[in-house]
C-alpha cells in the first residue's frame, strides 16, 4: 500500500495518520502531520475548509477505534473554544522553540570562541609556552565555573568540524565530557579542571606525525601505526617547554589509549598503574573515536557507540566510569535520530541533564521550510520516542532535511 494516499476530509477517522496540505501557519496544530486522537479534532480538519488532506496508511492505526459509545461530536462553541485553546497552545509551544534555538546559538558562539582559543593555545605551545598553559588555564576555569554553579546544564550537538579543525573539537569534545563526568562523581573544583587541561592537549603531539600517516584512508602499515600509537609520550614532550603545566595533568595524557587489561598503548600498563583520571579519559576518549570515527574506521550513532562500549570493553575500561557516561548521556545522546510516538522523525539537537528521557529534538515536518524546522521539547509534547536507527536508514529528503552530522561535536550550555 502506498503513502500518502488523497482521501477526503469526510472519509477520516480517529487513528488516520495525516498531512494536512496547507501551511503550519494556517491551522491550529503543533505540526503538519500527526495522528488524528479524537473526534474534536476531525471537525476542526474539516473547519480549515479543506476537501481532501493525506494519510498514511503505514503510519494509521489497522483497527479502527472504537469504544462502547460512539464519541459525541462537539458543538460549534465547543470547537471555537478548544480552537482558541490550541492557537493559544501552538503560539506558546512556537515562543519556546525560539528560545531553544537561542540557547543553541548561544552554546554554539561559546564553542566557536572555545575552538578558536584552542588553535590559538597550541600555535603558543612552542613559541610562548606559559601564555599557552594560562590561556587554557582560563578556559578551563570559565567552563569549570559554569559545570559547578548550574543545577540545569544542557549539552549540545554543534555544528561539523572542518577537517583541519577535528582536532581541537575532538579535544574539546573530550575536555567537556571529562568534566561534566568528574563533576558527577564529585571529584574536587581541582580535579575537575586537572582533567580539563589534561584532556585539552591530549592529542596535541599529533601534530608531530606526518599528515600522510595521519590522513591515511588505507590500512596503515605496521611502521606507520607503531609511529602513531607514539602520540601521547609525543604530548608530554611538546609540553616539556611548558614549566607550568600542571604535572598532575600529565599521566592522563600519557594514558589516555591505555586500557586495564594492558592492551591499550603506547606502554601497555595494566590497571593497578592507572590512576583515575587515566581511567576516565580513556572512557571519554573511546567514545568519541567511536562516534566521529577515524579515515580507517567508519563513526557509529551516539548511541551505538555508548552501547559497544557497555558490551565490548568489559575487561578494557572502567565499568563504573562506562556506566556513569551512559547514564550522563541518555539513551540518546544529541546527534542520535530517532522516530518519534508521532510517526516522525527527529534528531536529537540537546539533552538536559535533569530530564534525559525527554530530550530536545529538530523535528522533520516537510510543510516548513528547513531553516524554520521546529525543534522541540519532549517533555512538553506529549512526545515520546520509539526507537533509535542510523542516519543511513533515512529516506534522502529527510536527510537532507535534518542533516546528520557527519562529526559529532558538543556544547554545554545553561538552561
Amino acid at each position: 500500500m502506498k503513502k500518502n494516499q488523497k482521501v477526503t476530509v469526510e472519509q477520516l477517522e480517529v487513528g488516520t495518520f495525516i498531512r494536512l496540505p496547507i501551511s503550519w501557519k494556517d491551522h491550529p496544530f503543533l505540526f503538519s502531520s500527526f495522528k488524528i486522537k479524537n473526534t474534536a479534532q476531525i471537525e476542526l480538519i474539516k473547519g480549515l475548509g479543506l476537501k481532501d488532506v493525506f494519510i498514511d496508511p503505514e503510519k494509521s492505526d489497522i483497527e479502527p477505534v472504537t469504544s462502547d459509545k460512539p464519541e459525541q461530536v462537539p458543538t460549534e462553541e465547543e470547537l471555537n473554544a478548544l480552537k482558541e485553546q490550541m492557537l493559544s497552545d501552538k503560539s506558546a509551544k512556537i515562543n519556546e522553540q525560539q528560545k531553544l534555538k537561542r540557547d543553541l546559538k548561544k552554546t554554539e558562539q561559546q564553542f566557536d570562541r572555545s575552538v578558536s582559543m584552542m588553535r590559538s593555545m597550541v600555535s603558543k605551545v612552542s613559541s610562548r609556552p606559559l601564555n599557552a598553559v594560562s590561556e587554557a588555564k582560563d578556559l578551563i576555569s570559565n567552563l569549570t565555573n559554569m559545570l559547578l554553579n548550574s543545577d540545569n546544564l544542557a549539552l549540545h550537538l554543534m555544528s561539523d568540524a572542518k577537517n583541519e579543525e577535528h582536532i581541537y573539537h575532538h579535544s574539546l569534545n573530550v575536555a567537556m565530557l571529562c568534566m561534566l563526568m568528574a563533576k558527577e562523581l564529585g571529584w574536587s573544583r581541582e580535579e575537575v579542571e586537572t582533567i580539563g587541561i589534561g584532556a585539552l592537549f591530549h592529542d596535541i603531539g599529533k601534530l608531530k606525525v606526518p599528515s600522510t600517516i595521519l590522513n591515511k584512508r588505507v590500512p596503515l602499515s605496521a611502521p606507520e601505526e607503531n609511529f602513531i600509537k607514539q602520540h601521547p609520550l609525543m604530548s608530554i614532550n611538546f609540553l616539556k617547554l611548558a614549566d607550568s603545566f600542571p604535572e598532575a595533568a600529565k599521566p592522563l595524557i600519557a594514558n589516555h589509549h591505555e586500557f586495564l587489561d594492558g592492551s591499550g598503548f603506547p606502554q601497555g600498563l595494566k590497571a593497578d598503574k592507572l590512576d583515575k583520571m587515566s581511567q576516565l579519559i580513556a572512557v571519554v576518549n573511546e567514545y568519541d573515536i567511536l562516534c566521529n570515527g577515524t579515515n580507517q574506521v567508519k563513526a557509529k550513532p551516539p548511541s551505538v557507540a555508548l552501547g559497544m562500549l557497555y558490551k565490548n570493553y568489559n575487561n578494557k575500561l572502567n565499568n563504573e566510569y562506562v556506566s556513569k557516561l551512559i547514564k550522563m548521556l541518555g539513551i540518546y545522546p544529541p546527534g542520535s535520530i530517532i522516530e518519534l510516538s508521532s510517526g516522525q522523525f527527529a534528531m536529537v539537537m540537546s539533552v538536559n541533564l535533569q530530564q534525559l528521557l525527554y530530550p530536545n529534538v529538530i523535528v522533520y515536518d516537510q510543510l516548513v521550510p528547513k531553516d524554520q524546522a521546529p525543534i522541540v521539547s519532549l517533555q512538553n509534547h506529549n512526545m515520546s520516542i520509539v526507537r533509535s536507527l542510523p542516519a543511513a536508514a533515512l529516506p534522502k529528503k529527510i536527510h537532507a532535511y535534518l542533516s546528520p552530522r557527519d562529526k559529532i561535536s558538543f556544547g554545554i550550555g545553561a538552561n
